[in-house]
C-alpha cells in the first residue's frame, strides 16, 4: 500500500498536483469521497458557466432585434433543462478526470482520508470500512466549502449556499442574494437574466468589493440597467422561513427594511475543510483556519504539504493548480521558483464580465508609487460597437518612473479571455512603452489594452 505520493483531495489543486507527480514518474493515489474534479469541475468554476452561458442565450433573443432579427413565438427559458445541461457539463469534466487518472496511471482511493502519521493516512469508505495507506510525502487538497453567518443559517430549502443554487428544482419567483463577490454577482446575474426578481445585498459600501472602484460603479450600473435592486452598507440581521416566503431584516444606510422573498442565496464567502483530517494529532500548524506552509508549500511536518484554499492565497482554482505543480516539481528534486502572488489573475463572469490582475489604483497609491492612469472604454471600440457590447472599459495603472505595469483592471465582454496578456506581461515586466508598441489586431476588445496604456502617456488615438 505504499506509495511516492497521496494526495487528499481532488479539486484544481488535487488532481493536477496527481497527474504532475505521476508525469514525474512518482506512484500516486488521491484520495477522494465524492465526485473526482472537487467543488471546481462538480459545483463551482464550470456549472456556474454553463448556467451563465444559457442566461446569455436567452439575453440575445430577447434583444434579437437589436441585431436586425425578427424572433417570433414564446421565447422563455426552460430551467429544468438549463439545470440538466449544467450538470451535464459538469459531469462529463468530471469523467475526463477520470479518464486523466487512467492514462497516467494514477489509483483513485474512495473515501474520507485523514492523517494518521507523517507518512500515513486512514481512508474510511462510505460502509464504514477503514483502510491505512502508506506515502512518502502526503499533500493536502482538500479545498473550502460554502461559509455560513450565524444569523444565515443554510437549511437547503429556503436559504441556501452556491450547491443548492445550481441545482433548484424551479426557478424562484425572486431571490436575495447575500454577498456581491464573484459568487454572489454571478448567480444575481443569472437569475435576473432568466426571470427571478433578484436583489444584491452588500455588508460594504460597493459591490464586488475586491476589485478597482471604478469597475464597482460600472458593474452597479449595469446591474440596475438589468433591474437587479443593489443594497450597499447593508446587513442582514435575521430571515424568518416560517411563512410561505421569506421575510428578511435589512439594516440599511437609512434604517431598517424587511424584504420579502422566496429564496435567499447566502454567498458570504467560503470556509476550509481542514476539519478532522488529522491535523491536530499530527501537530501540523494552522492559523486563522489556514494550513501554515512555506513557499513550496511545506507544512511544519516533514513529509506533509498543503496546497489551494487552505492555504494562504486566494481561493482561485488556477492558484491551487499552479500552487499543485510547483509543490510538486519541488518534491520531485526540480529547479523552481516560489509563485508571485503579486500577479494573479482574477475573474467575475458576469454580464459584463470583470478580469483584474495586479494593484488597484488606490492600492498603488498607498504603496507610494507615482503612477500614470489610462483608460478605454468599450464605446470607443469598434468591435465593442459591432457586437452590441459597449459596457465596461480597460483601466491600467504604470508606475510613472519606469513604466512597470503595476496593475489592470477591466469590466466588458469577454475581458476574461483578454487578461492573460497581462499576466504575461507582467511576468516578463514589459513596460508601458513596449504595450504601446505592440501591434494588436483590429478590430478586436484586446486594442483596448494598447489604447489604454497610450492614454497613460497622451497617445491614445481613438479617444
Amino acid at each position: 500500500m505504499n506509495y511516492d505520493m497521496i494526495v487528499i483531495g481532488s479539486g484544481p489543486g488535487g488532481y493536477v498536483a496527481a497527474i504532475r507527480a505521476a508525469q514525474l514518474k512518482l506512484k500516486v493515489a488521491v484520495v477522494e469521497k465524492a465526485e473526482l474534479g472537487g467543488i471546481c469541475l462538480n459545483w463551482g468554476c464550470i456549472p456556474t458557466k454553463s448556467l451563465l452561458k444559457s442566461s446569455q442565450v436567452f439575453e440575445y433573443f430577447k434583444h434579437a432585434a437589436d441585431y436586425g432579427i425578427s424572433v417570433t413565438g414564446d421565447i422563455r427559458p426552460d430551467f429544468t433543462a438549463i439545470v440538466a445541461r449544467s450538470r451535464s457539463v459538469a459531469d462529463g469534466m468530471s469523467k475526463g478526470i477520470q479518464f486523466l487518472f487512467k492514462k497516467n496511471g494514477i489509483e483513485h482511493i474512495k473515501g474520507f482520508g485523514r492523517l494518521k502519521g507523517a507518512n500515513t493516512v486512514e481512508v474510511e469508505s462510505a460502509d464504514g470500512t477503514k483502510n491505512i495507506y502508506t506515502a512518502n510525502n502526503i499533500i493536502l487538497a482538500t479545498g473550502a466549502r460554502s461559509k455560513e453567518l450565524p444569523n444565515l443559517k443554510q437549511e437547503g430549502k429556503k436559504i441556501i449556499g452556491y450547491r443548492e443554487a445550481m441545482t433548484l428544482s424551479k426557478q424562484p419567483s425572486s431571490m436575495i442574494v447575500v454577498g456581491s463577490g464573484a459568487i454572489g454577482s454571478e448567480f444575481a446575474n443569472f437569475y435576473q437574466s432568466i426571470g427571478t426578481d433578484v436583489t444584491l445585498i452588500e455588508f460594504l459600501p460597493r459591490i464586488v468589493p475586491n476589485e478597482d472602484e471604478e469597475v464597482s460603479k460600472q458593474l452597479e450600473r449595469s446591474f440596475k440597467k438589468m433591474k437587479i435592486k443593489v443594497m450597499t452598507d447593508s446587513t442582514v440581521e435575521s430571515v424568518d422561513t416560517s411563512g410561505e416566503k421569506c421575510k428578511v431584516t435589512v439594516k440599511t444606510p437609512k434604517g431598517i427594511e424587511v424584504l420579502d422573498t422566496e429564496i435567499v442565496l447566502s454567498a458570504v464567502g467560503v470556509t476550509t475543510n481542514i476539519e478532522g483530517i488529522g491535523l491536530e494529532e499530527t501537530g501540523v500548524k494552522t492559523e486563522k483556519g489556514k494550513v501554515l506552509v512555506d513557499d513550496f508549500y511545506k507544512t511544519n511536518v516533514p513529509g506533509i504539504f498543503a496546497i489551494g484554499d487552505i492555504v494562504h492565497g486566494p481561493a482561485l482554482a488556477h492558484v491551487a493548480s499552479a500552487e499543485a505543480i510547483t509543490c510538486v516539481e519541488k518534491i520531485a528534486g526540480l529547479e523552481v521558483q516560489p509563485l508571485n502572488y503579486g500577479n494573479i489573475p482574477a475573474c467575475t463572469y458576469t454580464t459584463p464580465e470583470i478580469a483584474s490582475c495586479g494593484m488597484t489604483e488606490k492600492a498603488a497609491l498607498e504603496a507610494g508609487f507615482e503612477i500614470k492612469v489610462g483608460k478605454f472604454p468599450f464605446s470607443a471600440s469598434g468591435k465593442a460597437s459591432s457586437a452590441g457590447a459597449k459596457d465596461g472599459f480597460v483601466k491600467l495603472i504604470f508606475d510613472a518612473r519606469y513604466g512597470e505595469l503595476l496593475g489592470a483592471h477591466m469590466i466588458g465582454a469577454n475581458v476574461t479571455e483578454m487578461i492573460a496578456e497581462i499576466v504575461v506581461a507582467r511576468k516578463l515586466e514589459t513596460t508601458a512603452h513596449e504595450l504601446i508598441k505592440s501591434m494588436h489586431p483590429h478590430p478586436t476588445m484586446s486594442e483596448a489594452i494598447m489604447e489604454a496604456a497610450a492614454a497613460a502617456y497622451g497617445e491614445v488615438i481613438h479617444l
